[in-house]
């Protein structure tokens, strides 16, 4: 079921729900033309997902070089909820902004960054939707898909 204009704030809403189940996420990325996979531990605000990484890191050089990524949230049974997100990932350089993601992300990133939102291996990653799929049983049931 396409997701309609009037039901996208409910639809986020649901998709943030079932995220947190998950904690944790699989990123697919591209280096020298080839897919990369690894978890992170993303935090949605609306329909932004963010999620912080290492300046300078093979990830953020990637997400600069290519930033088209798709990420997986799998919930575990008994709900087998699956949210599969595709869109475009930015490095936040603001300031202003990059401190207010540190306390919008929702777990401790202290304990990767001591210096706190200044620290300068500390970025905040922006993915902003194109397609968003939520459904059960890897998508055999209840789907529901939202494209920009």
């Amino acid at each position: 079921m396409t997701v309609s204009a009037p039901d996208r704030a409910a639809f986020f809403a649901d998709v943030e729900a079932a995220s947190q189940n998950a904690t944790y996420a699989a990123l697919a990325t591209v280096a020298a033309g080839e897919p990369r996979v690894r978890i992170v531990h993303p935090t949605w605000e609306g329909d932004t997902l963010w999620f912080a990484t290492f300046t300078g890191s093979a990830k953020h050089r990637q997400l600069e070089a290519t930033p088209t990524v798709e990420l997986q949230f799998q919930v575990a049974p008994p709900e087998f909820i699956h949210v599969v997100v595709r869109g475009q990932a930015s490095v936040e350089s603001d300031a202003a902004e990059r401190a207010r993601i540190w306390d919008v992300i929702d777990y401790d990133l202290s304990a990767f960054w001591s210096g706190g939102p200044t620290d300068e291996s500390y970025t905040a990653v922006r993915v902003t939707p194109e397609r968003v799929e939520l459904s059960k049983l890897y998508g055999t049931q209840d789907r529901r898909v939202w494209q920009r």
